[in-house]
């Protein structure tokens, strides 16, 4: 018989964000974006920067979150994240400030400036801001 929900689980090295009961999980996969329904065949997947989306109902809750892996079950998902933020956690205005500071220095003649880590860190804030601004609908 097939579980009519999940539990799932979001932790980070500094602490559990989330541990909820959820009808359905949309994930960052590397290669794309993952929908897990109650009974999906177990599998285990690496995990990029994006947005974790998951339905309670009709309402959906959303989460940016970065590199990690998430082990799936048919009735359980447990998400080992670097980063994750709930999207009434993230301050907007830091968000933008912090990614008009990082394309500013991309523009710098820096011979030492990391052009691959800019990028991944305009990358986290654009998700924070297109999460954030999502929940508030």
């Amino acid at each position: 018989m097939l579980p009519e929900k999940l539990t799932l689980e979001i932790v980070t090295p500094e602490r559990r964000v989330l541990t909820e009961t959820v009808d359905e999980v949309v994930l960052p996969g590397r290669l794309g974006y993952l929908g897990v329904l109650p009974g999906h065949a177990p599998l285990l997947t690496a995990l990029s920067i994006g947005e974790l989306e998951y339905r309670q109902g009709s309402v959906k809750r959303y989460l940016a979150i970065a590199w990690g892996f998430a082990e799936v079950l048919p009735s359980r998902i447990i998400v080992l994240a670097e980063t994750a933020e709930r999207a009434e956690e993230i301050d907007v205005d830091r968000a933008r400030r912090k990614k008009a500071e990082i394309e500013a220095r991309m523009k710098s003649p820096d011979p030492y400036f990391d052009l691959d880590k800019a990028t991944i860190a305009t990358e986290k804030e654009v998700i924070r801001i297109h999460v954030a601004r999502k929940s508030a609908g």
